[in-house]
């Protein structure tokens, strides 16, 4: 999806709204990207999206700080919905063990995907003081 330039131009215009940040190298071609919706208390993962050459180093969990730095403001949820467990893209994607090693948490599980593959809420509870932790 990193490689789809309707993915970049999506990137681009929330970016522009201030609803998304992006990884870039000094290459042509985004690393990744991630769209965020900011309403306390709760946030939401709409997408996070890391490209294949860059998947294992860091940018999925960078964009996330980032996005936990700018965006989060105070207690609350962070919520992303992934694949369910029996979803054969949890095992491919490593999305549930990415989540999960950010300190998020299984939840309940929501409306199959448009493939009609299970999806399940994975949620980080906040408290506020993540964000102050990160400053100087």
């Amino acid at each position: 999806m990193a490689e789809d330039l309707g993915f970049h131009d999506a990137v681009r215009k929330h970016i522009r709204r201030s609803t998304a940040i992006a990884a870039v190298s000094s290459r042509p071609g985004l690393l990744g990207g991630l769209l965020f919706a900011a309403k306390a208390p709760a946030y939401h993962v709409h997408w996070l999206v890391v490209s294949e050459q860059a998947r294992g180093k860091g940018v999925g969990r960078a964009l996330m700080a980032e996005a936990m730095r700018r965006f989060v403001r105070g207690p609350g949820a962070v919520e992303v919905v992934t694949f369910g467990a029996d979803h054969p893209g949890a095992v491919t994607s490593g999305a549930r063990v990415f989540y999960e090693r950010l300190g998020f948490t299984a939840a309940e599980a929501v409306d199959p995907g448009p493939e009609g593959g299970s999806r399940q809420v994975f949620r980080l509870v906040v408290t506020g003081f993540e964000r102050r932790r990160d400053r100087p």
